[in-house]
Formats: C-alpha cells, sequence, structure tokens
C-alpha cells in the first residue's frame, strides 16, 4: 500500500504538471477496499512506514471496513511514494520512491498466519517479490494460504521500472505462476511474458495455462475481458464510459470478480454464471475509470448493478 501522487492536470508529462493530488493506491490494498466497498469481507496484509502517509493509510482501510490486523509500521523507512501521470489518452506513466519503503522490508516474522488461514482467497502481485526481505515473507504467506486450502489469486501487475532487468521482471512473475487458482493478466503483460507473441491469439494465451491453474482472466480495457479455464472460454464486453483515470481499473476488476467467488467458488465450472460475474467485474472497472485515484473512484454494489441495468437499457 501506497501514496500515488496524481496530477491535477491530465495530459502533462510528470515535469510539467503544476500541482498532484495525492491519492491512496497499491494493487492488493486496493482489491481489499474494492471488495469491502462491494460489500465483501477484506483483510490487508503489508507494510507502510511510521509516519504521516502511513497512519493515514491504514486509517483509510479501517474507514472502508477492511480489517487491518495484519499490517505492520515500520520505523526506519518511509511509506512508498509513486508520481502517476495521466497521458492525454488516460494511460499511465510511474515515477516510484521506495528506497528502500517500509513496504519492501516485510518479515515472515510479521505475518498474521492465522488471518490467512482463515480467509477463502489470498491475493496478491509481483511487486513483493523483487526484493528481500518481502519476497520470503511473500512466498510464506502464500504456502501458508495455499496449505489451509485458500484459493490463490494472483495479477501479476507488471511495473517495469521496479524490477533491475526485464529480464529479472519476467523471471520473477513466473516463478510462482504455478501456484495460483485464479490469475489475471492484461494484454501487454501476455505480450511481456510470452516475449512478444500475439496477446489476442487463444494459442498464445493457453500457453500461460498451467495444470493446476482454475480460472485465467485477460482484461483488455474498455473492450472488457477473456476468461479460460479447462472446459470453457469465451468474451465478455466491457462497460462503456468516459475515462478520466485508469489507475485501480484492473484492480476493481478483480474485486468485482472475487467478491462473487468468495461467495460461490462453483463459478468456476459454470460459464453462464462465470460470464455474469465478470460482466458485474467489467461493470467495477469502468465505474473506477470515471474519476482520479483508485481508491477514492472505487465502486459501491449499488452503483455497479445501477450500471449494469443502464447498460442493458
Amino acid at each position: 500500500m501506497l501514496i500515488d501522487f496524481v496530477p491535477t492536470t491530465s495530459g502533462l508529462s510528470l515535469a510539467e504538471a503544476p500541482a498532484f493530488k495525492k491519492a491512496p493506491g497499491g494493487a492488493p490494498a486496493n482489491v481489499a477496499v474494492g471488495i469491502a466497498r462491494l460489500g465483501g469481507s477484506s483483510a490487508f496484509i503489508g507494510k507502510v512506514g511510521e509516519d504521516e502517509f502511513g497512519y493515514m493509510l491504514a486509517d483509510i482501510l479501517k474507514d472502508n471496513n477492511v480489517n487491518s490486523e495484519g499490517m505492520r509500521f515500520d520505523p526506519g523507512a518511509r511509506t512508498a511514494l509513486a508520481f502517476v501521470t495521466l497521458r492525454k489518452d488516460g494511460e499511465r506513466e510511474f515515477m516510484f520512491y521506495r528506497n528502500p519503503s517500509a513496504d519492501m522490508l516485510l518479515q515472515e516474522i510479521e505475518l498474521d498466519l492465522d488471518l490467512i488461514g482463515k480467509a477463502k482467497i489470498f491475493h496478491y502481485g509481483s511487486i513483493s517479490l523483487i526484493t528481500e526481505p518481502c519476497r520470503s515473507a511473500h512466498l510464506a504467506a502464500a504456502k501458508a494460504a495455499k496449505d489451509a486450502g485458500v484459493i490463490l489469486s494472483y495479477d501479476p501487475n507488471l511495473r517495469l521500472p521496479l524490477w533491475p532487468s526485464a529480464e529479472s521482471a519476467r523471471e520473477g512473475i513466473l516463478s510462482i505462476w504455478e501456484t495460483a487458482d485464479v490469475i489475471k493478466v492484461s494484454e501487454e503483460e501476455i505480450s511481456f511474458l510470452t516475449q512478444g507473441e500475439d496477446p489476442y491469439d487463444d494459442s498464445v494465451v493457453r500457453k500461460l495455462y498451467h495444470p493446476n491453474l482454475r480460472l485465467l482472466l485477460v482484461t483488455e480495457g474498455s473492450e472488457g475481458c477473456r476468461y479460460y479455464t479447462k472446459e470453457f472460454s469465451g468474451r465478455v464486453q466491457g462497460v462503456k464510459v468516459e475515462a478520466v483515470d485508469t489507475t485501480g481499473a484492473g484492480d476493481a476488476f478483480v474485486a468485482g470478480t472475487l467478491s462473487q467467488l468468495a461467495v460461490d467458488v462453483s463459478l468456476l465450472e459454470d460459464e453462464a454464471r462465470l460470464r455474469d460475474a465478470l460482466r458485474f467485474a467489467n461493470a467495477c472497472g469502468a465505474l473506477t475509470v470515471t474519476e482520479r485515484g483508485a481508491i477514492p473512484a472505487l465502486p459501491s454494489r449499488e452503483a455497479v448493478l445501477d450500471a449494469l441495468l443502464k447498460s442493458v437499457v
């Protein structure tokens, strides 16, 4: 979990932006808040600095009904910051301040294993794999979840500037690929992981499907998503909106998917119900791009159902 600084004026580079608005962010934290906003139950595990921003982020989790028992505060490192520019097309560029930041310093000994064991789903990204001690903490948490029979959900969330090299990013992301039950990737991530192959080709996507995987989701922004299971595959159209800021759209989509999966895992075996769940998830992502920042823009269940009704009309 970190603070995103988003320019108040879209379409400018970081150097040109006259002012920035601070917005709480960080992909797994976005997903946790997204699920709580949709009426689900979520907890966050991670580390922030023992500083004003760290306390602010802890308060944001509490205000959004996310269990923060697994959050730790580091007295010797600052809360991570990211400056995010929105280009004219609403897409983003990142500049990170982590030298090292508190999130990189979470240790295995600091994990709340009871919290993990009680979950139905354990969701994570790849950024926590980049450096020690956080990498070991991540692997230990995932193992504890797997051992407890918890569903593992993985969104690699590629952020190349944070990795030492493109090769290390590819290796790092794929190093835990085989353990996940549910994986969500974007078209760009498919191209990256397959070293430039066509992300729209089903046979290319199927290469990323491992024997233990139960659901592979490919997000395509405003176009919606594709889904792949052992038995079936298809595509679900997106909900059309006017994009202001794409930050957090993928996380909102994940929150929409996981909030329904937590209620009923058998969705994974029933294509019609899975399609309904993904329609809901697409609407979650669409509503999030209509406002600036990730967490401030995450929708309520009512707003999503309302958007779905309107899109049908």
